[in-house]
C-alpha cells in the first residue's frame, strides 16, 4: 500500500483459480485494519478482484485471437486453471468462451465453435438461464462432441474412429469432467460423449429383413452362453454386426452412468453401488467376427467358456485397467489357450 509491503498472499484480492499469477499491487487505497495484516471487506476490494480476473481473461482471449502459436504453447499448462475460472466465475467465463482449446486425436489445437462445425452443428451459447424451450431441447437434436480420457487405455476405440473418419478431443485432466458438464448447460444445442459411451450408427453394419430373425436367434442365444459362461443373469449382452472385422468384442458404458460413478467417487460414495444411478457397462459383441462364430457354433464345447471369458476380459482391457484378482485370471487363462494351441 503506498510502496510499503503489507502481504504477499491476499485470497480476497486474487481469486483462487488465479494461483498460479506473479505480480505486484501497489494500490493506495486498500482498506486495511489497524494491524494492517489483513483487508478489511467492502466492495472496492471486490472491484480489484474483478480487474485483476478481467485484465488476466482480455490478455489471454487477445492472445489466443493474434498470437494463437504461441498461445498453444502455453494452453496445456494453464488449461486446469483456466476451466476451474470458468466453474468459478461466471464473468470470467464469458470472457474466455472462445479462447478455450480442445486438442484432437491429431494433436491440433480447436475451439468449441470449430468442435461443433466439425460435426456439423451451429454455434448457440446459452447461459444457464435459458428460457424453457431452450431447456426441452430433445437429445436427438444436440451436436455431439466425442472426448476420449485416456489415449493408451481407449486406444481400440480411437482406432475405429479414426478408421471411419471420425474425431474426438482429449479430456485427460480431473476438472475436464464438471467443466464439460457446465459447457452442457451453457450450450443447450451440444453434448459431450466418451467414445466408448456407445455403439454408434457410423460403426454398424445394417441387417437386412431376410437376416432379422436368424439374427435374433444369434442374439439371444449368445446372450444365454455368455451369461451362463460368466455367471451373471444380468449382464448387457448386444449383438452387432460390425465393420472392423478385426475387434470381436467391446464394452460400452452410458455417458450419464460413468459421470455419476465420477461424481460418487469425487465426493467420497464410491462404497455405494453405481448401478442404483443406471445400467452397468454392456459387452458388445461383433456378429461378424469368427471367435464370435466359433462360441454359437459350440454353444456346449469345452473350450466355450473360457473363450466366453477371454473375450469379455478383452473388451473389458480395452475399456478399463481389470482388479488384480481378473488380471490373474486373464494370464493364467491365456497360458491356457497357448497350451491347447501348442498341443
Amino acid at each position: 500500500n503506498n510502496r510499503v509491503f503489507i502481504a504477499d498472499n491476499i485470497k480476497e484480492v486474487i481469486p483462487e483459480y488465479l494461483m498460479v499469477l506473479k505480480g505486484v499491487i501497489d494500490c493506495p487505497d486498500l482498506p486495511l485494519n489497524v494491524s494492517r495484516s489483513a483487508l478489511q471487506n467492502d466492495g472496492f476490494v471486490n472491484k480489484i478482484s474483478e480487474y485483476i480476473s478481467k485484465k488476466v481473461a482480455d490478455k489471454l482471449s487477445g492472445m489466443c485471437k493474434t498470437k494463437r502459436e504461441d498461445y498453444e504453447k502455453y494452453w496445456d499448462d494453464i488449461s486446469p486453471f483456466i476451466k476451474f475460472g470458468c466453474l468459478k466465475d461466471e464473468k470470467f467465463c464469458d470472457k474466455m468462451k472462445d479462447a478455450v482449446l480442445f486438442k484432437n486425436l491429431d494433436h491440433k489445437y480447436l475451439t468449441l465453435k470449430d468442435c461443433i462445425e466439425a460435426n456439423g452443428g451451429t454455434v448457440e451459447d446459452q447461459n444457464a438461464k435459458t428460457d424453457d424451450q431452450n431447456t426441452e431441447n430433445k437429445e436427438e437434436d444436440k451436436t455431439v462432441i466425442y472426448y476420449v480420457t485416456d489415449e493408451i487405455q481407449q486406444s481400440q476405440y480411437i482406432n475405429m474412429f479414426k478408421n471411419q473418419g471420425m474425431d474426438a478431443v482429449i479430456l485427460g485432466h480431473n476438472i475436464d469432467s464438471p467443466f464439460i458438464t457446465q459447457l452442457e448447460q451453457r450450450n443447450q444445442n451440444i453434448k459431450f460423449q466418451r467414445i466408448d459411451a456407445d455403439l454408434t450408427d457410423h460403426f454398424k453394419e445394417d441387417v437386412s429383413e431376410e437376416e432379422k430373425e436368424a439374427f435374433k436367434e444369434k442374439t439371444d442365444s449368445l446372450v444365454e452362453i455368455f451369461r451362463k459362461a460368466l455367471g451373471n443373469d444380468k449382464l448387457e449382452v448386444k449383438v452387432e454386426k460390425m465393420k472392423d472385422e478385426n475387434v470381436a468384442s467391446m464394452i460400452t458404458l452410458s455417458e450419464e452412468s460413468r459421470r455419476m460413478q465420477e461424481m460418487m467417487k469425487m465426493y467420497g460414495m464410491s462404497g455405494m453401488d453405481p448401478s442404483m444411478f443406471g445400467t452397468n457397462a454392456t459387452l458388445i459383441l461383433n456378429a461378424n467376427h469368427p471367435l464370435v462364430e466359433y462360441v454359437v457354433a459350440h454353444k456346449d464345447g469345452e473350450n466355450t467358456e473360457m473363450f466366453c471369458h477371454q473375450l469379455y476380459d478383452l473388451a473389458m482391457l480395452a475399456h478399463k485397467p481389470l482388479s488384480p484378482e481378473e488380471m490373474t485370471e486373464f494370464v493364467k487363462r491365456s497360458n491356457e489357450i497357448m497350451m491347447k494351441l501348442a498341443k
